[in-house]
């Protein structure tokens, strides 16, 4: 699996102008099921972002977890993260089929709230708006294949 987090003081999405999911202080955490993912992916890389420490600790040091600052994640599902962009056209076909994709989406913000994270949602597959107020800017990226 694929995850693109950003540290934001605060995020939403919306669906045709209906918000369905928001958080102020924590990640918002676009993720994508890759092709070949597994379950077992989905929850390292949960458990693996609850517990990177990449909020300020009382010197400033990257030294915090989400846990640790009681912060939220808003989990938004992305195809595109799998894209090869070795054309000019981006091709998605390392991103997991719909179907599977929609499973490991669900088991990944499920093991996140599982860790103890409050996790609000965007629609998988549907086209959505996201907004951001991106804190640092602190962008990181996650792959679970090494």
């Amino acid at each position: 699996m694929r995850a693109l987090v950003q540290r934001v003081s605060s995020a939403s999405v919306a669906v045709n102008d209906v918000v369905t999911g928001e958080i102020a202080r924590g990640l918002l955490v676009l993720v994508c099921a890759m092709e070949g993912d597994t379950g077992d992916q989905a929850q390292w890389l949960a458990a693996k972002i609850a517990k990177l420490r990449i909020f300020a600790d009382d010197v400033g040091k990257m030294n915090r977890s989400l846990l640790d600052v009681n912060g939220a994640a808003l989990v938004v599902s992305q195809f595109t993260l799998a894209a090869d962009t070795r054309g000019n056209r981006p091709g998605f076909s390392r991103a997991a089929r719909p179907d599977l994709g929609l499973v490991l989406y669900e088991h990944f913000s499920a093991s996140l709230a599982a860790a103890g994270v409050a996790v609000a949602n965007g629609v998988f597959g549907a086209d959505m708006q996201v907004a951001l107020v991106n804190d640092g800017p602190v962008t990181i990226w996650l792959d679970t294949a090494q």
